[in-house]
């Protein structure tokens, strides 16, 4: 993990297309302004990992349903 010390204003830069800006430090909340492509998705890890569980939930059971139908098939 790379540990950077910023002042508000100051700017972070990932990759040629991300900029992460510091926008305000109030006590132990810190405002980031994020700029990146449109087709770059942006979340907070908490809401990352509930869509990574709910696609894996939906994806297992399509596949659920795919085997059950393929039994029903070769009744």
């Amino acid at each position: 993990m790379l540990v950077l010390t910023r002042k508000p204003q100051e700017i972070i830069k990932i990759g040629d297309d991300i900029e992460l800006t510091v926008i305000s430090i109030d006590g132990d909340q810190v405002k980031l302004g994020i700029s990146a492509p449109k087709n770059i998705e942006i979340h907070r890890k908490e809401i990352y990992l509930s869509i990574q569980k709910e696609n894996a939930d939906a994806a297992s059971t399509s596949l659920n349903m795919l085997k059950k139908l393929k039994s029903l098939k070769n009744m």
